[in-house]
């Protein structure tokens, strides 16, 4: 049965029983389209979750000084923060976008295993359900940060370590599954004639994400095995006086962990790579390379994932070819940006919101970019490891990276997936307030960084009172601006301006029809482009 005919079942059946029958579709749906949505949905609802978490941490932080919260609880925060922001917020968002718009990108009727990619969203909530869950046990939640090292995790650890071992088993699964279906999708269903360097940049960059969640989840599910099995069953993988080595678990969980990083970025990039061409009206420049410098960048992630561990002490050698190595993965993804600049170059550009998240992106992340060069020199990093200028690095890419290529991606296709305009005036404010609020956030956080404030801690030295009370303004100001975007999606949703047949029209070489008053401009097309 072809996708449309399945959607047609579903509605003629809910027509003649009522919404019982639309819950149950909702929960038994194998249509493409109605997962992406359930992905998108569930991936705003963690967004809000993580993001209460980080009002409370920086609320702690507003002054020197410990005032509203526990260290410990303050603790459990930037652990569940983390892991909400990776697993139930980033990656469920580009599972969805996978979901709803691959297969219409390469002419296919739905993905390849439709029932399994139910089961992929359904075990998610669960997952986190559990992780939530753990905060309400005695003693609280998991406290030993997002990436759990050892002995943190094992021996300093109480009994939510099982329950954090357990829901991310099943986030794993999830992902795996997710993958698993995006790459036998794209591999066996592409539209006659659809070669692979006429794949869009969208589907690329999602199939080689896949291939990097295939090849590294099972590593993370090692890594949490192995910790349950220190804490409960008394192997000593990671406990030194049983004749194991911590360390060893740095070395497991950044070999996850930093491919980790691109399995969140890619996607971002064929966003970008779809928006961009759209709003210059110009093919996109270079495409050949821009699909071997994702593939480089995925390839590279993994010879890179101790530039994490500079400071364990590791041969020099080691030292330098982890430097080198992470200067390296600078070349592919300078490409990247240098294409997407030379695509706007001359173009005719229109400044829709899509298109400004797209240009902040480019902005923002390269900046991101900048200060984890700075990161990879060996010696610099004795200097910059686990003071809030990593954790300004790192929001830059995946704040003013990943996030705001999800939101660009919304404004978008939500035309196309609700059938409705957005509120382009709302949309704006969001895009500015965002952009100001997310920059007052993390840009003082290199400043305080470099001056020695340490990251996770709920205290610190008077010197930096003055600077944290300005990036805790931004943080509620940035979170705050979000309740605007859901205003947008749910009126949107609602109903409204219907969307005209060509919304953005693509990157055709169209010449851009400048009379016309519409807001969601129309394009005539002359017998040349000019």
């Amino acid at each position: 049965m072809t996708s449309s005919t399945q959607q047609a079942a579903h509605e003629q059946e809910h027509e003649h029983h009522g919404p019982a029958t639309g819950i149950k579709r909702w929960l038994f749906t194998t249509n493409h389209k109605d997962i992406g949505s359930l992905y998108l949905l569930f991936s705003l609802l963690m967004f809000l979750i993580g993001g209460g978490m980080a009002m409370v941490i920086r609320a702690e932080l507003f002054q020197p000084g410990l005032q509203l919260v526990d260290p410990h609880f303050f603790n459990q925060m930037t652990t569940v923060h983390g892991l909400i922001m990776v697993f139930g917020a980033v990656m469920p968002a580009f599972t969805g976008l996978a979901n709803w718009m691959v297969p219409m990108m390469i002419g296919a009727p739905d993905m390849a295993l439709p029932r399994m990619n139910n089961w992929s969203f359904w075990i998610l909530p669960f997952a986190f359900l559990i992780l939530l869950a753990s905060l309400f046990m005695e003693g609280g939640g998991p406290a030993f940060g997002w990436t759990f090292y050892a002995p943190l995790s094992t021996t300093y650890s109480n009994d939510n370590t099982a329950l954090f071992v357990f829901a991310v088993h099943i986030m794993g699964v999830s992902s795996i599954m997710g993958a698993i279906n995006v790459i036998v999708t794209i591999v066996n269903m592409r539209a006659p004639g659809m070669t692979w360097m006429k794949l869009p940049l969208f589907v690329w960059t999602w199939l080689i994400t896949a291939f990097l969640l295939i090849a590294v989840m099972p590593v993370l599910a090692g890594a949490v095995t192995m910790v349950l099995t220190d804490k409960y069953f008394g192997t000593s993988f990671f406990d030194a006086a049983g004749g194991g080595d911590p360390v060893m678990f740095q070395h497991i969980f950044w070999f996850f962990g930093h491919p980790e990083v691109y399995i969140m970025i890619l996607p971002a990039f064929g966003v970008i790579s779809t928006i961009v061409p759209t709003f210059s009206r110009k093919k996109l420049f270079g495409y050949a390379s821009m699909v071997y410098a994702t593939s480089s960048i995925a390839l590279l992630s993994f010879i890179v994932w101790a530039h994490h561990m500079f400071t364990t002490g590791m041969p020099l050698a080691g030292e330098l070819f982890f430097m080198y190595a992470t200067m390296l993965i600078s070349v592919p993804t300078g490409v990247k940006v240098f294409n997407w600049v030379a695509t706007m170059w001359r173009g005719s550009i229109s400044f829709e919101v899509p298109m400004l998240f797209a240009i902040a992106f480019i902005v923002l992340f390269t900046l991101g970019g900048f200060s984890g060069l700075m990161l990879a020199i060996t010696p610099a990093d004795f200097q910059y490891h686990d003071t809030y200028f990593v954790v300004a690095h790192f929001h830059y890419v995946l704040v003013t990276g990943a996030v705001f290529s999800i939101m660009a991606a919304a404004y978008y296709w939500l035309p196309k997936w609700t059938g409705y305009m957005y509120s382009e005036t709302l949309a704006k404010w969001h895009f500015w307030l965002s952009l100001v609020s997310v920059n007052i956030l993390f840009f003082p956080m290199h400043f305080v960084g470099l001056a020695g404030m340490p990251r996770r801690i709920p205290d610190y030295a008077l010197q930096f009172a003055d600077f944290n009370a300005l990036i805790s303004i931004g943080g509620f100001a940035f979170g705050l601006s979000q309740l605007l975007f859901v205003a947008v999606v749910f009126k949107c949703i609602a109903g409204g301006q219907r969307a005209p047949a060509k919304v953005w029209d693509g990157a055709e070489g169209l010449e851009w029809d400048v009379a016309s008053p519409a807001p969601y401009h129309t394009f005539s097309t002359p017998p040349e482009v000019k």
